[in-house]
């Protein structure tokens, strides 16, 4: 795959979690991470003062995140070629 083209942010739903979008924006410069599509969001018992962004399970072509900040959580669909280990990374550099 040799174009380093930016990948593509899916905009399904008019709510996101507050500051996620950002980080997903950077999410898809990464090489590698070809689509990011935000999900549905619902209410936790925890709450999580700043926002997290966890790999939940592996899905087809990718992995399913979850998103939390406050009592709020937001799947987040990630469409990728990296390992678990390479996306982990990538989170933790635009979280950080």
């Amino acid at each position: 795959m040799g174009n380093q083209s930016k990948g593509r942010l899916v905009w399904n739903h008019s709510t996101h979690i507050q500051g996620l979008i950002p980080v997903l924006e950077q999410l898809i410069s990464y090489p590698g991470i070809t689509t990011v599509t935000p999900g549905v969001i619902s209410r936790s018992k925890g709450h999580s003062p700043r926002l997290k962004l966890r790999i939940s399970v592996p899905i087809r072509g990718g992995y399913k995140a979850i998103a939390r900040q406050g009592k709020t959580v937001q799947e987040v669909f990630i469409v990728t070629e990296l390992s678990h280990e390479e996306l982990e990374t990538a989170i933790n550099t635009v979280l950080s």
